[in-house]
């Protein structure tokens, strides 16, 4: 799907959304941050659930998953609670999501995503409120739980905070049927895994130039998880294509966690000092990270925090480099090889910090980095990727020159 301005900048909106916005925090939290880290549950519930012999419809839980932020962005000003119960009065619930379609049909007019988008939001799904949408309905809300334990000991209306957390625990006991949710519950190792996930939220990007918004390293996970999605589905694309380019994006800075957010142009300085730096986030995560998930996920987690950004697939256990995008989709386009396209999410990567610097120099704080960056990032998609996706029309929307 062509990704023009029109979309970028509805989806940037995300990460100037706050929550928690009417009580005391300790640090702001955006809506962009919830969601990367809704999706990293999602994708170890999915995984137990898998475990156990039932079907994840992935393809379908990342769709709803990207609408559901679409719909988040429009009606930002409306609490969770509030929401839930103008979810039970369905002429109510109806005039509302006309409200949002109005607001996002025309961005997405002409794509791929414009009848999906009109039928997530009004069609009588089939199996709703299956196993596949339970698995996101609890990763949403044990986000919110998680989230809302950092603001609690700070809040000092003790009466509201205990009832929240009596709301939140008691909806998140509705999900105790899922294998994930009980060892998230019984704070098992993998809740281990996704407090670490969730420390991606206090590393902010760009932390040595002052700008606006103040991005995060896991809202950043999620803006580039989007993008390689909305770039992916108009591909010949086998389920597991569509799976691996979202998870990859989701996951592919998650050795950060332990080394922080280490910038390009230090990681680049030389190619030993590359090496040197990847080899030292491999070791970390054996230390620090793979101990706490369960032990048939480490390959697929591997498989998207390193060497991130190769077109690649799996054949006979062994992961081989493809020869590019086509390649890819001629020939290995199949479940079985478990295709994942890291040049689409580089580009979704650089197009992410693109919008970062131009968000920031647009609203009045800008400095020749990131006008040199802007600079760069666009020559360099202009210039370069043998692929059958034109990278450089993410960029036609956006002219630099008028910044300077």
């Amino acid at each position: 799907m062509k990704i023009d301005g029109n979309i970028a900048n509805e989806l940037f909106r995300a990460f100037n959304i706050q929550r928690w916005n009417d009580r005391p925090r300790p640090m702001d939290l955006y809506e962009m941050d919830k969601h990367a880290h809704k999706m990293m549950i999602a994708y170890c519930l999915g995984k137990y659930e898998e475990s156990e012999g039932r079907e994840i419809e992935w393809e379908r839980l990342i769709r709803h998953s990207v609408f559901e932020l679409f719909r988040r962005i429009v009606t930002s000003d409306i609490k969770s609670p509030i929401l839930d119960q103008i979810r039970k009065n369905k002429q109510v619930y109806h005039q509302l999501n006309e409200y949002v379609y109005r607001q996002l049909q025309p961005k997405f007019t002409g794509t791929s995503l414009e009848e999906p988008l009109h039928d997530y939001l009004f069609a009588k799904h089939e199996g709703e409120g299956d196993l596949t949408d339970r698995v996101v309905s609890a990763a949403h809300i044990y986000a919110s739980y998680l989230e809302f334990q950092s603001i609690f000991p700070v809040n000092p209306t003790y009466y509201q905070n205990i009832k929240i957390q009596t709301e939140l625990s008691n909806t998140l006991n509705k999900y105790r049927d899922l294998v994930g949710i009980r060892k998230l519950i019984n704070r098992l190792s993998v809740s281990n895994f996704i407090d670490l996930c969730g420390q991606l939220r206090y590393q902010i990007r760009w932390a040595q130039t002052p700008r606006v918004p103040q991005t995060t390293v896991l809202g950043h996970s999620m803006m580039v998880a989007v993008l390689s999605y909305f770039m992916t589905v108009d591909l010949p694309h086998c389920p597991k294509r569509i799976f691996n380019n979202f998870f990859c994006g989701i996951f592919h800075d998650l050795p950060e966690v332990v080394t922080r957010d280490i910038i390009s142009p230090v990681k680049r300085a030389s190619n030993e000092l590359e090496d040197l730096i990847s080899s030292i986030e491999r070791e970390l995560g054996e230390q620090e990270i793979f101990p706490l998930i369960e032990s048939d996920w480490v390959s697929e987690i591997k498989y998207f925090t390193q060497n991130e950004f190769a077109n690649k697939y799996i054949d006979n256990g062994e992961t081989i480099l493809a020869q590019g995008i086509d390649d890819i989709t001629t020939n290995y386009n199949e479940n079985r090889f478990s295709p994942l396209d890291g040049e689409i999410v580089r580009a979704a990567d650089r197009f992410s910090a693109f919008l970062e610097a131009w968000n920031s120099c647009v609203a009045g704080i800008k400095s020749d980095e990131f006008l040199a960056a802007l600079d760069k990032i666009k020559k360099e998609h202009l210039a370069k990727f043998r692929s059958p996706i034109d990278f450089a029309s993410m960029f036609d929307d956006f002219d630099i020159d008028s910044l300077k």
